[in-house]
């Protein structure tokens, strides 16, 4: 059996006498999507910054690619191929769509201050072969500024991209979105982890996309891992039930599934 990409053994996290979360084990698959819900306070944010290196953990070890990276700084996890996406996008505004995404391969190859000047020309054809990839290509020379919410959403995409990721942090990737570019920012997601069989990990309050799109989805509630499985085994779950009714939230049928 091939060996996760991504491991977490007894993670857990403390403030004092509050605990965020607490003893979350887990594993994620090459070319898996894997969901991580849960209501608001469940947890779901400290987890993520424990696995970017945000946080330290309390207890516990995060293992990625059968190498332990827990308490390494972000950039170093960054640098093990790790890359995340964030709920609020941030990217150079005053830089075009291609120049931000040139930006980012420029670190992914290490490469010095001293090239800023000739940063519009380094890696063009890289950046716009990632663009294509996310299905911006068109709008390469655009500035930022001027771009649509989910089209800064898909240019943060390729950003994470350029560093070549074996796992890839979204944290709600769809918030602040219309619901068709939910739709497709997530259709995307979904193509780009079989195509190159990035793993990825993703927390998201809208459940048609989790239901949707994922392959396998976890529930954290009071940062204990609740429960796991897959849509329907999900829906079909009583404490997850319990959880999201005692929210105001139902899991109904489509059209009913937001929290």
């Amino acid at each position: 059996m091939m060996a996760p990409v991504l491991e977490t053994r007894g993670l857990s996290k403390s403030f004092g006498a509050i605990v965020a979360v607490d003893d979350v084990s887990f594993e994620l698959k090459q070319g898996e999507l894997l969901a991580l819900i849960g209501p608001n306070g469940a947890g779901k944010s400290t987890c993520f910054n424990m696995l970017m290196g945000q946080l330290k953990p309390t207890n516990g070890e995060v293992i990625l690619a059968g190498e332990t990276i827990t308490g390494m700084l972000p950039r170093h996890v960054w640098r093990k191929g790790v890359g995340r996406t964030f709920q609020i996008t941030a990217t150079y505004t005053s830089m075009t769509v291609i120049e931000n995404v040139q930006m980012a391969l420029m670190s992914h190859h290490q490469e010095t201050f001293r090239f800023l000047p000739y940063a519009h020309k380094r890696h063009r054809a890289e950046a716009l072969e990632l663009l294509e990839l996310v299905q911006m290509a068109d709008q390469a020379d655009r500035h930022c500024a001027v771009l649509a919410y989910g089209d800064l959403k898909r240019m943060e995409l390729a950003i994470a991209l350029a560093h070549q990721p074996k796992v890839l942090l979204m944290d709600e990737p769809t918030a602040g979105m219309a619901p068709k570019e939910r739709v497709n920012l997530m259709k995307l997601t979904s193509d780009i982890v079989a195509d190159k069989g990035v793993s990825v990990l993703f927390t998201e309050h809208d459940m048609d996309v989790v239901f949707a799109h994922s392959h396998r989805i976890m529930v954290l509630n009071r940062g204990q891992l609740i429960a796991e499985g897959n849509a329907q085994e999900i829906r079909n779950n009583s404490q997850v039930q319990e959880v999201y009714l005692g929210g105001g939230t139902v899991f109904g049928g489509e059209g009913q599934t937001h929290a």
